[in-house]
């Protein structure tokens, strides 16, 4: 599911350093303080004489965000203008914590149902469940609301009440239920465990760098270490993680790396921005043998960490290239609870590189702008002399290249089809196995297939995209005639038969529908122990990290 997230679903990648102020550049040249006065006072004038004399009514807030807004849209997509209405979900994005019931929404045509619960909280307090239909919020019927309109009903202050009208999906009953808001906190490390052949390698998932996540981090680890005293190494999952705090990242290297290391340092157009961030505790265990898990969805502080780990040639870097954001954002108050979020300088690893893999200051005549070539990408060496590339994101040492997603699997994901058969088995089975154990069974699988007969999810494969391009192609030409018959025929080829698809694809589809079913019992962290069986760059990691020589070959410079 992992995958299907990264592809089809868009990711903040932030960089916050907490406690840095924006400091206003006073030492301007007299002539760019005049283009600036004489700029402010044109757009003044504009916006009173459009709201003086134009023809009808105008909405202030909008119209000042969209300048704003396509002021901002000639520097980096990280520089943004946060309105008063957007700081909830802002500061959701940069600590993991709201407040509301504890559980998101899915939307199906007319209908509203509860999608995932989370661990704790009001909604599984309530006793709510994936696949119940919410029918009304406060007596408000949700018919013709848009998703953004019901997450605005939810979502409150910590200890107001919000009342549900349920459809339970196991008895198809309704009845109200009363929640008692609270402030909801997503873990940044909703798994860790024990694995490896003898149980004896750390696994740590870490989803984002909120407030304190080192914290958490450091005592997953030692609880880990108190199972298992004789703990052997350290898989430290990055993947898809969009960054977050910058001492955060630091503190994250410091568990591993002694104090008084430079983790990164950040350079900006003035003095006050040059930065440089060292350790300033004790290791958890500075000796250990430690994987880290990248992928291209992997930004920002993820980069930090596994690039100054790299560097210092204290961890094994396992996956894909990372997303190569190399820049540092601040926020400054602007007024009535809006905030301004810039980039104000770029960080650099300890080698010196800077992973930045896009050049916005240097535009294309069209206004577009592309990653930096791999000929002007520098060398740089680690600390043992290993060599290392600036400006395109962290390359991993062992590059595990992400398999691709059948159509026919994106398809039943977008089309909810697991969602709703999870449904229907939580019906028929009131237990399952524990999650790490849990399969669907072949039979399983064919009581999937079957239950599909009927639903909606046509799709194409690529061949028939392509003769669909094609045949636009021809029939504007008009030469579409004169090459039908060869049209037909391998059309006909191309047509999918859906249940050798089935079988093509078993695999993948098996995947995704065990981690639905498991979270509707295990919730996230069950879903993300039972997805380490066939993950790919976990199974790399476990395998380096059982043979010292091959961990330690890795590290050493190439000769």
């Amino acid at each position: 599911m992992q995958n299907i997230l990264k592809k089809y679903r868009g990711f903040l990648l932030g960089l916050s350093v907490s406690g840095v102020a924006l400091l206003f550049v006073r030492a301007q040249a007299p002539d760019s303080y005049f283009e600036i006065s004489k700029n402010l006072d044109i757009y003044t004038t504009i916006f009173k004489e459009l709201n003086s004399y134009y023809v009808d009514p105008i909405e202030p807030g909008k119209m000042v965000k969209t300048g704003i807004d396509a002021m901002l849209d000639g520097l980096d997509p990280y520089t943004n203008y946060i309105t008063e209405s957007d700081i909830e979900e802002y500061e959701f994005q940069t600590t993991g914590k709201f407040g509301g019931i504890g559980a998101n929404l899915r939307k199906k045509e007319e209908k509203v149902y509860i999608g995932d619960v989370y661990e704790n909280s009001p909604a599984a307090t309530a006793g709510l469940k994936p696949g119940d239909e919410v029918i009304s919020i406060d007596n408000q019927p949700l018919k013709d609301k848009n998703m953004d309109a019901i997450s605005t009903l939810l979502k409150g202050s910590s200890g107001t009440q919000v009342a549900l009208l349920i459809k339970d999906a196991l008895t198809g009953t309704e009845s109200v239920k009363k929640l008692t808001r609270s402030e909801i906190e997503i873990s940044s490390v909703p798994f860790a465990g024990l694995v490896g052949p003898e149980k004896n390698i750390a696994y740590v998932t870490l989803t984002q760098f909120t407030p304190a996540c080192s914290r958490i981090l450091r005592s997953s680890l030692d609880s880990l270490k108190k199972v298992q005293p004789n703990l052997k190494s350290v898989v430290l999952d990055l993947r898809n993680n969009p960054g977050g705090l910058l001492d955060e990242a630091v503190s994250i290297c410091n568990l591993f790396v002694d104090r008084g290391q430079l983790v990164v340092t950040t350079k900006g157009k003035i003095q006050e921005f040059y930065q440089e961030f060292k350790t300033q505790g004790a290791p958890w265990d500075e000796k250990i043998p430690v994987a880290v898990l990248i992928n291209s969805s992997s930004a920002s502080a993820s980069e930090v960490v596994s690039g100054t780990l790299q560097d210092l040639d204290r961890a094994v870097v396992i996956g894909e290239r990372s997303y190569g954001k190399g820049l540092v954002q601040v926020t400054k108050p602007v007024g009535y609870n809006a905030r301004l979020k810039l980039t104000t300088a770029k960080y650099y690893t300890p080698s010196g590189r800077c992973i930045q893999a896009i050049d916005y200051a240097s535009r294309n005549a069209d206004g577009s702008v592309g990653h930096i070539p791999d000929s002007l990408k520098k060398e740089y060496k680690t600390k043992g002399g290993r060599r290392v590339l600036s400006g395109g994101g962290v390359d991993p040492d062992i590059t595990v290249p992400n398999q691709d997603i059948s159509k026919l699997a994106v398809t039943l994901y977008i089309k909810n089809m697991f969602f709703e058969y999870a449904t229907q088995y939580v019906k028929t089975h009131k237990t399952i196995a524990p999650a790490g154990s849990f399969v669907i069974t072949d039979a399983d699988y064919a009581d999937f297939v079957k239950w599909l007969d009927g639903k909606d999810y046509a799709y194409k494969t690529d061949a028939e995209v392509a003769l669909d391009s094609f045949k636009q192609i021809t029939t504007r030409s008009k030469s579409f005639d004169a090459l039908k018959a060869e049209y037909n025929a391998l059309l006909a080829k191309a047509t999918h038969d859906k249940k050798q698809d089935f079988q093509k694809s078993k695999k993948e589809i098996v995947r995704l529908l065990q981690g639905e079913i498991i979270t509707r019992y295990y919730y996230t962290r069950g879903r993300i122990e039972n997805g380490l069986k066939d993950d790919e760059d976990f199974n790399k990691a476990i395998s380096i990290l059982t043979q010292p020589a091959q961990y330690q070959a890795l590290l050493a410079p190439k000769k």
